[in-house]
């Protein structure tokens, strides 16, 4: 099967055109603020590179999040157009999903970490079985460093830009909580579209097709935080919300 893929749910834009488990073509860029204007001329070097057009696909495949609004909006919608025009069918893949197949097979207990607003980020667990299914231990989760070291125990696989960027305060963390934490190889650490075509060719394959009102997936965060919020205490993206912008003001 061959499938165009592309990643945009961080600053690091990723393309690729996959043949069964061949990369045919990539593309990984940084496009920090600037997907809507570097997608489509990504996904077009892709093709060229490789001689192939769209009709030459036999499906397409799309991380939907969680991760950056305005990147998410701009993959899906790019996807979305070149189903419409072509008939293909299209595969949506959650990006922390996708980012578990950046270490497919691995014995390790899986938590990819991607940065969200203000200080917290979006986590799940995943575990690779056996038979070589992916088994989501965890749901995708919104929220604080703290609440996110709180929902890991035993030895975990942490990786990803979140770990990358708050590596110093997760040791701190994790070690309070006793949960031991291995380090993933730097190749794995940034969302890629090779991955979202390797789960998006498995959801094709078993009919797993996305339907017409397809939308980002936007974690919220949990229903704990909301509750411990609610009763006094203010979560740090709740904080950066109330707090006024301060605007310098000029005597007269």
């Amino acid at each position: 099967m061959r499938i165009l893929a592309v990643e945009t749910a961080t600053s690091w834009q990723s393309v690729a055109v996959m043949d069964g488990d061949t990369v045919v073509a990539r593309v990984d860029e940084d496009a920090a603020g600037s997907h809507a204007r570097l997608l489509v001329p990504a996904i077009d070097r892709v093709l060229a590179s490789c001689g192939m057009a769209l009709s030459d696909l036999n499906g397409l495949a799309v991380s939907i999040g969680p991760g950056s609004f305005t990147g998410l909006r701009v993959g899906l919608a790019t996807m979305m157009g070149f189903r419409l025009v072509t008939g293909l069918p299209l595969a949506a893949v959650p990006t922390l999903e996708a980012m578990a197949w950046n270490l497919r097979g691995s014995p390790d207990l899986l938590c990819p970490v991607i940065r969200s607003r203000t200080g917290e980020v979006y986590w799940a667990q995943y575990r690779w079985l056996p038979d070589g299914a992916l088994n989501q231990v965890q749901e995708e989760r919104a929220g604080t460093l703290e609440a996110m070291v709180q929902s890991l125990s035993g030895s975990v696989t942490l990786f990803g830009e979140g770990w990358l960027t708050c590596q110093k305060e997760l040791h701190r963390l994790c070690e309070a909580q006793a949960v031991g934490t291995r380090e993933a190889p730097a190749d794995a650490m940034r969302p890629s579209a090779v991955s979202v075509a390797r789960a998006g060719i498995a959801r094709l394959q078993r009919g797993d097709i996305a339907g017409q009102g397809l939308s980002p997936r936007y974690v919220q965060r949990a229903e704990a935080e909301v509750v411990w919020e609610r009763r006094g205490a203010v979560s740090p993206m709740a904080k950066a919300r109330r707090q006024p912008s301060r605007r310098r003001v000029r005597a007269s």
